[in-house]
């Protein structure tokens, strides 16, 4: 008869400690265009595919097929695809816990993981197929593999995860703030965005704007407005037609609401934007 004993010493996050607040799945071309944000969760971005950069805290980061950003709460980031390369990936948003990375004690890094393609791809979709399919104790798998997750990146990298303390992140004002960065253009109203989180209206307006620092409705503005930005520089549409694409209720309202973000009119933003290109 023969046995070994066998030692267990991972740097893993403290159980009952990291808590996965949502995940989903994206792909977005060059002509989807994210504002600056940040979140009171970590949140991790697989990029299964295409090519593109992640603005963190005002630098950029290229990023392509097989690589990991994490970027760690209350840090100001947004994503920039390419048009030829369209960057797809799956996020996790993650209570309770943050990375450390080597000396420097950066809040971000960009991990390269083709050499762990096989492991970490099928433990980011196997949590995405359970909550996308709502199988029998799918929350439990998730949190579970998320654990396992962390164990796989914490081998051979130089970073631990530690233990936070601070606000609940909060899953359904996750979902309504992505909700409105990939439907900006649909018809949104407070009424309909407490329908799609089944909660109060008076408590998302409350949470939310406690959450982020403005109200949803405010959010989806300035979402609109950024990306009327885009279509004022780069195309010839009328601004009637720009109004009806990002779904104001009308070219009057597009031009106050941009006037009111931006202190200068959409004719006169094309007209400096244009003077820039030509220069």
């Amino acid at each position: 008869m023969s046995s070994e004993r066998y030692e267990l010493n991972l740097r893993a996050a403290p159980r009952d400690t990291a808590k996965l607040l949502y995940i989903s799945k994206s792909r977005f071309g060059g002509d989807w265009h994210s504002i600056p944000h940040s979140h009171t969760c970590t949140e991790l971005f697989y990029c299964i595919d295409g090519a593109g950069q992640f603005n963190i805290e005002g630098q950029m980061h290229g990023v392509a097929t097989d690589d990991l950003v994490i970027v760690n709460p209350n840090i100001l980031h947004t994503e920039v695809s390419l048009n030829a390369n369209p960057l797809e990936y799956i996020v996790l948003g993650v209570e309770g816990m943050e990375f450390s990375f080597g000396r420097q004690g950066d809040a971000t890094t960009v991990l390269k993981c083709r050499d762990k393609r096989d492991d970490i791809l099928y433990l980011f979709n196997l949590m995405l197929r359970e909550i996308e399919n709502k199988l029998e104790g799918c929350e439990t798998v998730c949190q579970d593999t998320l654990e396992i997750l962390f164990i796989h990146l914490l081998r051979g990298n130089d970073f631990a995860v530690n233990a936070v303390a601070g606000s609940r992140g909060n899953t359904e004002l996750a979902s309504v703030k992505r909700y409105m960065d990939e439907n900006y253009s649909a018809n949104i109203t407070l009424d309909s965005l407490a329908k799609f989180a089944h909660i109060n209206k008076y408590y998302l307006v409350h949470s939310f704007t406690k959450e982020y620092g403005i109200s949803p409705i405010n959010y989806l503005i300035a979402r609109r407005i950024t990306e009327s930005k885009h279509l004022l520089a780069r195309t010839d549409y009328p601004l009637a037609k720009i109004s009806s694409l990002l779904g104001f209720s009308s070219p009057s309202y597009f031009s106050q609401a941009f006037r009111n973000s931006e202190h200068t009119s959409p004719s006169a933003y094309r007209k400096h934007a244009r003077s820039e290109v030509d220069a």
